[in-house]
């Protein structure tokens, strides 16, 4: 792979251990002559260090060759919204519990200098492209991990109808829904009991939240499909769409949520000669050591 020179640095300090590991990343970036480009916003924790601050998230990232981020998972799907319609690949330094998309651990820093060689290679992964249809017009949005329908603080289920390519598939009386891309098949779509998916395969994985049924399970669909989902409480409970934990809208009777897989994909670095599956294990068996 070609070699690094410039990288957008985005470094989330309320994680605990950030701005550190922040800084010995600068110095092992410094030391290999790789740029550090960063969000003015951070101008006073790193003013002196040397870093050429941008404006805004998209003129940051446009300027790099590549997006470090410094956090949990969310940092990085935060960061990977503005880094795919650029095409330029991420790597996440894990501040956070499991952090299933992330690269590295601060304890492996060091293979930060593989970026200059060239010493690494890229993953593509499928994205959802996700369409709110309400009374205030449409909106569209992008996701890395799921968008998930989920009722208000109220115990009330919901009722869930899912139509799949323009033909009625389903309803559920349920918790919620999930519709997950690969990479997300790992995160809340696995702890409601959905199948683990290698996150460089391409298709759209569909799981109830605590279904009121003896017979809903997971389903997985083609990357070509297209969902419309609508979703009603009977009393006034409200109704949300989440969007990786982040965006959320609340949602109406007579509103539509339309999901398809996305036009752009998101590009993560690897720089560990690791199958997922081999990660998957290792994040467990270190929560379960924590416990």
């Amino acid at each position: 792979m070609k070699s690094i020179t410039k990288i957008a640095l985005i470094p989330n300090l309320t994680k605990k251990g950030a701005y550190s590991s922040s800084l010995d990343a600068m110095n092992i970036l410094r030391r290999n002559n790789i740029e550090i480009l960063m969000h003015k916003k951070l101008f006073e924790h790193y003013r002196d260090i040397g870093v050429r601050f941008y404006e805004n998230d998209d003129s940051l990232i446009d300027a790099a060759d590549m997006v470090l981020t410094i956090g949990g998972d969310g940092t990085i799907m935060h960061a990977a919204r503005h880094a795919s319609p650029l095409h330029k690949p991420l790597l996440g330094i894990n501040m956070g519990r499991l952090g299933f998309v992330a690269g590295l651990e601060p304890n492996e820093l060091d293979m930060l200098v593989k970026l200059r060689s060239g010493d690494y290679s890229i993953e593509k992964r499928m994205m959802l492209k996700v369409i709110h249809n309400g009374t205030e017009g449409t909106k569209e949005a992008y996701s890395i991990n799921d968008a998930v329908i989920s009722r208000g603080s109220l115990s009330r289920l919901i009722d869930i109808e899912v139509t799949l390519d323009k033909d009625y598939m389903c309803n559920y009386r349920s918790d919620g829904l999930i519709i997950s891309t690969p990479t997300g098949s790992s995160a809340y779509s696995l702890a409601a009991g959905g199948p683990v998916v290698e996150p460089t395969m391409k298709c759209i994985v569909m799981t109830p939240i605590c279904p009121h049924s003896l017979f809903a399970r997971s389903v997985v669909f083609s990357h070509h499909s297209e969902l419309v989902i609508k979703a009603s409480c009977d009393d006034d409970t409200e109704v949300y769409l989440t969007i990786d934990g982040a965006r959320t809208i609340t949602l109406n009777k007579t509103d539509t949520v339309t999901v398809t897989s996305a036009d752009l994909e998101a590009e993560f670095i690897n720089l560990k000669d690791r199958s997922f599956y081999r990660v998957l294990n290792d994040k467990f068996a270190e929560k379960s050591d924590r416990k």
